[in-house]
């Protein structure tokens, strides 16, 4: 095991669970050193059956844990930054899931801290860039054939949310995703947010603004609009239709199994985002995984994090007061020219 790079996992939740069975079972070049989670009988049934991992209830223990190369970090938002401070005094790379970190002043913190250290060391989880279908809009929209791009029409819905879910998260914890994935294919800086609300669905939880219509500008002149539902009901269902000068492209129809019986038909929709972008996060493990044995970093890095914060805050807002609200940005870092590009 000694070739391995010994990850270190804070966050045994649902997410952090999944990502211990990817380094386990379906990623090559790395194992699991330890395991860090406030509930010690989660992290425990998390690792069961995997040999030579310590698991902690403190993360700063996992991360001085035997064997430690690196960390991916997959607990709850409001303790990544310690989590990223704590790696970065030790040198350590690490993965982090989005939110980087909820508050864009905390964001701003991580993103001047690694500044200082004068290199990366943190990739972001912003899986979608992994998707195949999202890579090869990128692709089309870099290459220029169907021309400017002027419009992206995105939707993001959910079977359900979660009993703490709230109005905003729906923008700073469902629409971030749409936030980085409109940065990184445009190649372009978000500027502005206006939310728009119908009348809740009879679905949502009372009290909750579900669905939710938000509207994007850009830095030069694109606009991006995301239907948000997170009690649909029906599917976990994300697309994205890029609309250009010459031409349009749309992903996100999907390619499931059709299962035909007596007196009709019938297409499996995704019940989860786990089914939905499951060869998308393989992907962004294994790549992050074999670029830092190599010695790099690479993927959605701080900058990434940091402004898709602050577009969500700007978003929050927005929400709140009714109106349109401008993206306030700091200066950027010399580490991170031509991020989000």
């Amino acid at each position: 095991m000694g070739d391995l790079l010994g990850v270190a996992v804070l966050g045994a939740g649902h997410m952090g669970a999944d990502h211990i069975r990817r380094l386990d079972r379906v990623v090559s070049g790395a194992r699991v050193a330890a395991v860090a989670d406030p509930e010690p009988e989660r992290a425990k049934e998390a690792v069961a059956g995997i040999d030579g991992v310590t698991v902690h209830t403190d993360p700063v223990a996992a991360l001085d844990a035997p064997g430690v190369g690196a960390v991916l970090i997959a607990s709850p938002g409001p303790a990544h930054e310690n989590a990223l401070l704590a790696a970065f005094r030790r040198g350590l790379p690490v993965l982090c899931e989005k939110p980087m970190v909820p508050d864009p002043a905390g964001a701003l913190r991580v993103a001047e801290a690694e500044a200082r250290l004068g290199r990366r060391l943190a990739q972001i989880g912003f899986m979608r860039r992994y998707d195949a279908e999202y890579r090869r809009l990128k692709s089309l929209l870099d290459g220029g054939t169907l021309g400017r791009p002027l419009m992206l029409h995105c939707t993001h819905r959910n079977v359900s949310s979660p009993g703490h879910f709230t109005s905003a998260m729906l923008i700073n914890s469902s629409v971030s995703h749409e936030i980085d994935a409109a940065r990184w294919l445009l190649g372009q800086e978000l500027t502005a947010v206006t939310v728009l609300r119908p009348a809740p669905s009879a679905g949502a939880p009372e009290g909750l603004a579900d669905p939710q219509f938000v509207l994007f500008e850009t830095e030069r002149g694109a606009l991006v609009d995301v239907e948000v539902f997170v009690n649909c009901g029906f599917g976990y269902q994300v697309r994205c239709e890029a609309v250009c000068e010459a031409g349009s492209a749309r992903i996100g129809d999907g390619h499931s199994m059709v299962v035909t019986t007596r007196g009709g038909a019938g297409e499996e929709v995704a019940q989860d985002y786990l089914v939905r972008f499951a060869d998308a996060y393989d992907r962004e493990v294994r790549e992050w995984v074999d670029a830092t044995r190599r010695g790099e970093v690479t993927g959605p890095d701080v900058w990434d994090g940091y402004a898709a914060s602050a577009v969500a805050e700007a978003g929050v807002r927005a929400l709140e007061t009714g109106g349109r609200v401008t993206v306030e940005l700091a200066p950027r870092p010399a580490l991170y020219a031509g991020a989000g590009r």
